[in-house]
């Protein structure tokens, strides 16, 4: 089964509807609770950095009996250096951001803990694709 979702930049009132949507249609699928969380965590975290630095984005997923994939790509400003921003705390994130509670810097931490492999590019000026891989089993 695919799915896609397009995400608006800097609309948080709508951050993490597709999020919500892919852990709905996991639960209906039967999929276990645990890995219903992880994705869920994973790919809200994704969807969020699109809205707040990246002026959104699409998601596409596949999901399998094997595993779960999430490709979020954007055409933002691109992470400078990706390394530093995986560091717990770390964060670019606007001070209108920060004041609705996101920009905290858990972001990329949050995505690789919840899931099973991670993959992030990044170009400055050109966007970033975040792929994430969650194992059924």
């Amino acid at each position: 089964m695919t799915f896609h979702y397009d995400v608006l930049g800097d609309e948080f009132t709508h951050a993490g509807v597709a999020s919500s949507k892919v852990k709905k249609i996991l639960k209906q699928l039967g999929v276990p609770a645990e890995i219903v969380r992880k994705v869920a965590i994973a790919m809200y975290e994704a969807e969020i950095n699109m809205v707040i630095h990246a002026n959104g984005g699409v998601i596409d997923g596949d999901i399998n009996e094997d595993r779960i994939y999430i490709v979020l790509k954007d055409e933002g400003p691109g992470i400078e250096d990706i390394k530093l921003a995986m560091k717990a705390g770390y964060s670019t994130a606007t001070a209108r951001a920060r004041e609705m509670g996101f920009g905290a810097g858990m972001g990329l931490p949050n995505m690789k803990r919840h899931s099973d492999d991670l993959k992030i590019t990044s170009e400055v000026g050109k966007g970033t694709v975040v792929e994430i891989i969650v194992f059924l089993s």
